[in-house]
Protein backbone atom coordinates (compact mmCIF):
# COMPACT_ATOMS: atom_id res chain seq x y z
CA UNK A 1 0.00 0.00 0.00
CA UNK A 2 1.22 3.49 -0.79
CA UNK A 3 1.83 5.91 2.07
CA UNK A 4 -0.30 8.55 0.36
CA UNK A 5 -3.76 8.40 -1.13
CA UNK A 6 -3.44 7.01 -4.67
CA UNK A 7 -4.69 9.16 -7.57
CA UNK A 8 -7.19 6.73 -9.03
CA UNK A 9 -7.55 6.82 -12.79
CA UNK A 10 -8.12 4.58 -15.75
CA UNK A 11 -9.82 1.20 -15.77
CA UNK A 12 -10.42 -0.21 -12.29
CA UNK A 13 -11.86 -3.70 -12.54
CA UNK A 14 -14.95 -4.52 -10.48
CA UNK A 15 -13.47 -7.92 -9.81
CA UNK A 16 -15.22 -11.29 -9.91
CA UNK A 17 -14.68 -13.75 -7.06
CA UNK A 18 -13.64 -17.17 -8.43
CA UNK A 19 -14.82 -20.15 -6.41
CA UNK A 20 -13.81 -23.80 -6.30
CA UNK A 21 -15.92 -26.05 -8.50
CA UNK A 22 -18.30 -26.95 -5.66
CA UNK A 23 -18.61 -23.30 -4.61
CA UNK A 24 -17.49 -24.03 -1.08
CA UNK A 25 -14.58 -21.58 -0.98
CA UNK A 26 -12.65 -18.88 -2.83
CA UNK A 27 -10.25 -20.41 -5.35
CA UNK A 28 -6.97 -18.54 -4.82
CA UNK A 29 -5.09 -19.97 -7.85
CA UNK A 30 -7.94 -19.01 -10.17
CA UNK A 31 -8.03 -15.53 -8.69
CA UNK A 32 -4.28 -15.13 -9.08
CA UNK A 33 -4.42 -16.26 -12.72
CA UNK A 34 -7.26 -13.84 -13.46
CA UNK A 35 -5.55 -10.89 -11.77
CA UNK A 36 -2.31 -11.67 -13.60
CA UNK A 37 -4.13 -11.52 -16.93
CA UNK A 38 -5.80 -8.23 -16.01
CA UNK A 39 -2.49 -6.66 -14.99
CA UNK A 40 -0.80 -7.91 -18.16
CA UNK A 41 -3.62 -6.24 -20.10
CA UNK A 42 -2.78 -2.88 -18.55
CA UNK A 43 -5.65 -2.30 -16.13
CA UNK A 44 -5.12 0.43 -13.55
CA UNK A 45 -6.72 -0.89 -10.35
CA UNK A 46 -8.69 -3.64 -8.63
CA UNK A 47 -11.97 -3.28 -6.77
CA UNK A 48 -12.80 -6.65 -5.18
CA UNK A 49 -15.77 -7.43 -2.98
CA UNK A 50 -18.42 -5.42 -4.82
CA UNK A 51 -21.60 -6.46 -6.60
CA UNK A 52 -19.69 -8.16 -9.43
CA UNK A 53 -17.70 -9.97 -6.74
CA UNK A 54 -20.90 -11.38 -5.16
CA UNK A 55 -20.05 -9.93 -1.77
CA UNK A 56 -23.52 -10.66 -0.40
CA UNK A 57 -22.85 -14.41 -0.76
CA UNK A 58 -19.49 -14.28 1.05
CA UNK A 59 -18.96 -14.87 4.75
CA UNK A 60 -17.12 -12.25 6.79
CA UNK A 61 -13.92 -14.36 6.90
CA UNK A 62 -14.15 -14.87 3.13
CA UNK A 63 -14.46 -11.13 2.53
CA UNK A 64 -11.31 -10.59 4.55
CA UNK A 65 -9.56 -13.42 2.71
CA UNK A 66 -10.52 -11.90 -0.63
CA UNK A 67 -8.98 -8.55 0.29
CA UNK A 68 -5.79 -10.23 1.51
CA UNK A 69 -5.46 -12.27 -1.68
CA UNK A 70 -6.04 -9.30 -3.98
CA UNK A 71 -3.49 -7.16 -2.16
CA UNK A 72 -0.98 -10.00 -2.35
CA UNK A 73 -1.56 -10.73 -6.03
CA UNK A 74 -1.55 -7.04 -7.02
CA UNK A 75 1.85 -6.73 -5.29
CA UNK A 76 1.68 -2.91 -5.23
CA UNK A 77 1.49 -2.73 -9.03
CA UNK A 78 -1.97 -1.14 -8.97
CA UNK A 79 -4.22 0.23 -6.19
CA UNK A 80 -6.63 -2.12 -4.46
CA UNK A 81 -9.89 -0.60 -3.23
CA UNK A 82 -11.60 -3.24 -1.10
CA UNK A 83 -15.38 -3.52 -0.96
CA UNK A 84 -16.36 -3.28 2.71
CA UNK A 85 -19.99 -2.22 2.67
CA UNK A 86 -22.35 -3.92 5.11
CA UNK A 87 -25.80 -3.60 6.61
CA UNK A 88 -24.35 -2.68 10.02
CA UNK A 89 -21.78 -0.07 10.96
CA UNK A 90 -19.89 -2.50 13.20
CA UNK A 91 -19.34 -5.01 10.38
CA UNK A 92 -18.41 -2.29 7.87
CA UNK A 93 -15.88 -0.87 10.34
CA UNK A 94 -14.45 -4.32 11.05
CA UNK A 95 -13.95 -4.97 7.34
CA UNK A 96 -12.44 -1.53 6.74
CA UNK A 97 -10.00 -1.90 9.62
CA UNK A 98 -8.98 -5.29 8.28
CA UNK A 99 -8.52 -3.80 4.79
CA UNK A 100 -6.11 -1.29 6.29
CA UNK A 101 -4.15 -4.05 8.00
CA UNK A 102 -4.11 -6.12 4.80
CA UNK A 103 -2.60 -3.25 2.82
CA UNK A 104 -5.53 -2.00 0.75
CA UNK A 105 -5.31 1.56 -0.60
CA UNK A 106 -8.92 2.43 0.17
CA UNK A 107 -12.36 0.97 0.77
CA UNK A 108 -15.52 1.01 -1.30
CA UNK A 109 -18.63 1.40 0.83
CA UNK A 110 -22.16 0.77 -0.35
CA UNK A 111 -24.78 2.11 2.09
CA UNK A 112 -26.95 -0.42 3.96
CA UNK A 113 -29.04 -2.07 1.29
CA UNK A 114 -32.11 -3.51 3.05
CA UNK A 115 -33.53 -0.52 4.90
CA UNK A 116 -32.29 2.80 3.46
CA UNK A 117 -30.48 5.04 5.93
CA UNK A 118 -31.01 8.78 6.27
CA UNK A 119 -28.34 11.20 5.09
CA UNK A 120 -27.42 11.92 8.70
CA UNK A 121 -27.05 8.22 9.48
CA UNK A 122 -24.94 7.74 6.34
CA UNK A 123 -22.62 10.56 7.43
CA UNK A 124 -22.23 8.97 10.86
CA UNK A 125 -21.47 5.57 9.38
CA UNK A 126 -18.92 6.82 6.85
CA UNK A 127 -17.23 9.04 9.42
CA UNK A 128 -16.76 6.10 11.77
CA UNK A 129 -15.42 3.89 8.99
CA UNK A 130 -12.93 6.55 7.92
CA UNK A 131 -11.92 7.50 11.46
CA UNK A 132 -11.28 3.95 12.64
CA UNK A 133 -9.65 2.59 9.48
CA UNK A 134 -7.74 5.67 8.39
CA UNK A 135 -8.48 4.76 4.76
CA UNK A 136 -10.06 6.99 2.10
CA UNK A 137 -13.52 5.90 1.00
CA UNK A 138 -15.07 5.29 -2.41
CA UNK A 139 -18.81 5.82 -2.07
CA UNK A 140 -20.71 3.21 -4.08
CA UNK A 141 -23.77 5.01 -5.41
CA UNK A 142 -26.19 2.32 -6.52
CA UNK A 143 -29.73 3.49 -5.69
CA UNK A 144 -31.37 0.47 -7.34
CA UNK A 145 -29.82 -1.76 -4.65
CA UNK A 146 -29.50 0.56 -1.66
CA UNK A 147 -32.79 2.41 -2.01
CA UNK A 148 -30.88 5.62 -1.20
CA UNK A 149 -30.89 8.31 -3.86
CA UNK A 150 -28.74 11.36 -3.09
CA UNK A 151 -28.46 14.59 -5.07
CA UNK A 152 -25.08 15.48 -6.60
CA UNK A 153 -24.57 18.11 -3.89
CA UNK A 154 -25.32 15.55 -1.16
CA UNK A 155 -22.89 13.07 -2.72
CA UNK A 156 -20.15 15.69 -2.97
CA UNK A 157 -20.82 16.59 0.66
CA UNK A 158 -19.72 13.11 1.70
CA UNK A 159 -16.17 14.40 1.28
CA UNK A 160 -16.58 15.87 4.78
CA UNK A 161 -16.67 12.36 6.27
CA UNK A 162 -13.78 10.70 4.45
CA UNK A 163 -15.17 10.05 0.98
CA UNK A 164 -12.59 10.80 -1.73
CA UNK A 165 -14.03 8.96 -4.72
CA UNK A 166 -17.41 8.04 -6.14
CA UNK A 167 -18.34 4.91 -8.04
CA UNK A 168 -21.52 6.05 -9.77
CA UNK A 169 -23.81 3.18 -10.69
CA UNK A 170 -26.95 5.28 -10.83
CA UNK A 171 -27.24 5.50 -14.61
CA UNK A 172 -28.15 9.18 -14.16
CA UNK A 173 -25.96 10.90 -16.75
CA UNK A 174 -27.03 14.50 -15.96
CA UNK A 175 -26.32 14.03 -12.24
CA UNK A 176 -22.99 12.39 -13.04
CA UNK A 177 -22.11 15.31 -15.31
CA UNK A 178 -22.77 17.74 -12.47
CA UNK A 179 -20.43 15.75 -10.23
CA UNK A 180 -17.69 15.73 -12.90
CA UNK A 181 -18.02 19.36 -14.02
CA UNK A 182 -19.30 21.24 -11.02
CA UNK A 183 -18.30 19.31 -7.92
CA UNK A 184 -15.00 17.71 -8.88
CA UNK A 185 -13.11 19.81 -6.37
CA UNK A 186 -14.91 17.93 -3.59
CA UNK A 187 -15.08 14.35 -4.88
CA UNK A 188 -13.54 12.40 -7.77
CA UNK A 189 -16.38 10.85 -9.76
CA UNK A 190 -15.69 7.53 -11.50
CA UNK A 191 -18.23 5.96 -13.82
CA UNK A 192 -19.70 2.65 -12.70
CA UNK A 193 -22.51 2.19 -15.24
CA UNK A 194 -21.27 0.09 -18.16
CA UNK A 195 -23.25 1.63 -21.00
CA UNK A 196 -22.21 5.15 -19.94
CA UNK A 197 -18.48 4.37 -20.01
CA UNK A 198 -17.72 6.19 -23.27
CA UNK A 199 -19.74 9.21 -22.23
CA UNK A 200 -18.10 9.35 -18.81
CA UNK A 201 -14.60 9.33 -20.29
CA UNK A 202 -15.52 11.86 -22.96
CA UNK A 203 -17.10 14.09 -20.32
CA UNK A 204 -13.82 14.19 -18.42
CA UNK A 205 -14.09 11.73 -15.54
CA UNK A 206 -10.70 10.14 -14.80
CA UNK A 207 -11.85 6.57 -15.31
CA UNK A 208 -14.33 3.93 -14.31
CA UNK A 209 -14.95 0.93 -12.08
CA UNK A 210 -15.95 -1.52 -14.75
CA UNK A 211 -17.18 -5.12 -14.43
CA UNK A 212 -16.95 -5.74 -18.18
CA UNK A 213 -13.18 -5.27 -17.89
CA UNK A 214 -13.05 -8.78 -16.40
CA UNK A 215 -13.96 -10.02 -19.89
CA UNK A 216 -12.56 -7.36 -22.23
CA UNK A 217 -9.61 -5.79 -20.36
CA UNK A 218 -7.59 -5.10 -23.49
CA UNK A 219 -10.50 -3.35 -25.18
CA UNK A 220 -11.32 -1.42 -22.00
CA UNK A 221 -7.76 -0.13 -21.62
CA UNK A 222 -7.58 0.80 -25.32
CA UNK A 223 -10.83 2.76 -25.00
CA UNK A 224 -9.52 4.66 -21.97
CA UNK A 225 -6.24 5.50 -23.68
CA UNK A 226 -7.95 6.66 -26.87
CA UNK A 227 -10.58 8.87 -25.23
CA UNK A 228 -9.13 10.00 -21.88
CA UNK A 229 -5.42 10.07 -22.66
CA UNK A 230 -5.15 10.93 -26.36
CA UNK A 231 -8.48 12.69 -26.84
CA UNK A 232 -9.02 10.68 -30.03
CA UNK A 233 -12.80 10.53 -30.15
CA UNK A 234 -12.88 8.96 -33.61
CA UNK A 235 -10.78 6.01 -32.44
CA UNK A 236 -12.78 5.93 -29.22
CA UNK A 237 -16.02 5.59 -31.15
CA UNK A 238 -14.57 2.68 -33.14
CA UNK A 239 -13.67 0.88 -29.93
CA UNK A 240 -16.97 1.75 -28.24
CA UNK A 241 -18.93 0.26 -31.16
CA UNK A 242 -17.28 -3.03 -30.26
CA UNK A 243 -17.65 -2.76 -26.48
CA UNK A 244 -21.15 -1.27 -26.21
CA UNK A 245 -23.14 -4.36 -27.35
CA UNK A 246 -21.27 -6.42 -24.74
CA UNK A 247 -22.04 -3.84 -22.05
CA UNK A 248 -25.71 -3.67 -23.04
CA UNK A 249 -25.93 -7.46 -22.81
CA UNK A 250 -24.35 -7.55 -19.35
CA UNK A 251 -26.78 -4.93 -18.03
CA UNK A 252 -29.74 -6.86 -19.47
CA UNK A 253 -29.16 -9.96 -17.33
CA UNK A 254 -28.01 -10.87 -13.84
CA UNK A 255 -24.82 -8.86 -13.94
CA UNK A 256 -22.47 -11.10 -11.94
CA UNK A 257 -23.74 -14.17 -13.81
CA UNK A 258 -23.22 -12.53 -17.19
CA UNK A 259 -19.72 -11.32 -16.31
CA UNK A 260 -18.63 -14.71 -14.98
CA UNK A 261 -20.06 -16.39 -18.08
CA UNK A 262 -18.01 -14.00 -20.21
CA UNK A 263 -14.85 -14.76 -18.23
CA UNK A 264 -15.40 -18.47 -18.78
CA UNK A 265 -15.83 -17.82 -22.49
CA UNK A 266 -12.35 -16.27 -22.37
CA UNK A 267 -10.99 -19.55 -21.02
CA UNK A 268 -10.79 -18.82 -17.27
CA UNK A 269 -12.67 -21.13 -14.91
CA UNK A 270 -14.69 -19.22 -12.29
CA UNK A 271 -16.43 -21.93 -10.30
CA UNK A 272 -19.75 -20.40 -11.23
CA UNK A 273 -21.95 -18.50 -8.79
CA UNK A 274 -23.26 -19.46 -5.40
CA UNK A 275 -26.86 -20.62 -5.25
CA UNK A 276 -29.49 -19.50 -5.87
CA UNK A 277 -27.59 -17.78 -8.72
CA UNK A 278 -26.01 -19.54 -11.68
CA UNK A 279 -24.11 -18.94 -14.89
CA UNK A 280 -26.16 -17.99 -17.94
CA UNK A 281 -28.03 -20.72 -19.78
CA UNK A 282 -26.54 -22.10 -23.04
CA UNK A 283 -28.57 -19.93 -25.42
CA UNK A 284 -27.54 -16.73 -23.63
CA UNK A 285 -23.97 -17.96 -23.34
CA UNK A 286 -23.85 -18.38 -27.12
CA UNK A 287 -25.38 -14.94 -27.63
CA UNK A 288 -22.62 -13.43 -25.50
CA UNK A 289 -20.01 -15.46 -27.39
CA UNK A 290 -21.26 -13.96 -30.64
CA UNK A 291 -21.05 -10.41 -29.26
CA UNK A 292 -17.50 -10.99 -28.03
CA UNK A 293 -16.39 -12.45 -31.35
CA UNK A 294 -18.02 -9.56 -33.21
CA UNK A 295 -15.89 -7.28 -31.01
CA UNK A 296 -12.75 -9.14 -32.05
CA UNK A 297 -12.40 -10.90 -28.69
CA UNK A 298 -11.32 -14.55 -28.87
CA UNK A 299 -13.38 -17.18 -27.02
CA UNK A 300 -12.96 -20.85 -26.23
Amino acid sequence: MSTTTPPLHGILVALITPFTDNGSSIDAPRLEKHISHLLDSGIHGLVPGGSTGEFTTLTLPERKQLTELCVRFAASRVPVIAGTGATSTSEAVELAMHAKEAGADGVMVVPPFYDPVSLEQLHEMLHEIHQKSGLPIMYYNIPSASGLRLSPVEIAGLSKVGVKWLKDTSGDAPAFTELVFGLGDQITALNGWDTLTFYGLAAGCPGGVWGAANIIPELAVSLYEAVAVKGDLERGRELWRKAWPVCKFLESHNYAAAVKTGVELRGVATGGLRKPFALLKPELREELRGLLEDAGVSTV
